[in-house]
């Protein structure tokens, strides 16, 4: 049960249209919902401003079509996260307006538009290699209602491209900076940034990367202020906070 659905619920029940045991029946299903196979945090919204988010990878088809179909009767929006085309198309039966992000591997349902906040969230990435973590902040930021930009492939082997968007680093409220590798991109837009950076190390990279270990330990090792990170490929996870300290200026 989402805001609107629960704030429906007390008004009804304070203009005589639900019973008491009506009202406590609805409210009782207000902390979660049990599927057997899973157990759907009805209350996210409340506490965080965003309903649960479907992991779908792990999960069958045929069970993330049953939470969606479930969480849609709660929520306008609802969202699954390293989705497969398979994932999609069984979503897609149980609601006709789920869009398919395939980049990003998202899966989205939105039937309500979020009020933007002014600011804007910048995401870039070191290389083309990090585009599909970066899709899946810059995707998941946009479901969560913010307005964002992408610059891709301004690596600092070639720094002079990053340089050039400068202007651009320093309108955004926050930066999302993906990269892999050595993960100094993350260091380097910190340094000319005036706003938060949220990093995302990827696993990309060659052996002594370690699957994304020497860019996690870079971006936690960054002299540059500012720098927030988040684990290893998890564009969701920098995009849920970069919304947060976006919204902060409504």
């Amino acid at each position: 049960m989402d805001e609107d659905r629960l704030r429906k619920l007390l008004n009804d029940y304070r203009d005589g249209k639900l019973t008491e045991e009506d009202a406590l029946g609805g409210l009782r299903k207000l902390p979660f919902e049990d599927l057997d196979f899973a157990k759907l945090d009805l209350h996210r919204g409340l506490r965080k401003g965003l309903a649960e988010v479907i992991f779908c990878q792990g999960k069958t088809p045929a069970r993330i079509q049953a939470i969606f179909d479930r969480m849609l009767k709660h929520h306008d929006n609802v969202m699954g996260t390293r989705a497969s085309l398979e994932d999609f198309r069984a979503v897609q039966q149980i609601a006709a307006d789920a869009q398919w992000h395939e980049e990003a591997r998202i899966i989205a349902v939105s039937r309500r538009a979020i009020e933007a906040p002014e600011g804007e969230i910048l995401v870039v990435t070191a290389g083309t290699s990090d585009v599909p973590v970066a899709e899946e902040a810059a995707v998941s930021a946009e479901f969560m209602g913010n307005r964002v930009a992408r610059v891709y492939d301004v690596g600092v082997a070639g720094i002079h491209r990053l340089l050039s968007h400068t202007e651009h680093i320093h309108r955004a409220s926050v930066i999302i900076a993906v990269a892999g590798m050595e993960g100094a991109l993350a260091s380097v837009v910190a340094g000319i940034a005036p706003c938060p950076v949220v990093a995302v190390p990827t696993s990309i990279g060659y052996g002594a990367n370690f699957g994304g270990l020497a860019a996690l330990l870079a971006m936690l090792n960054s002299c540059a202020t500012g720098v927030g990170v988040v684990n290893i490929d998890n564009g969701f996870g920098a995009a849920a906070l970069a919304s947060m300290i976006n919204r902060r200026r409504l």
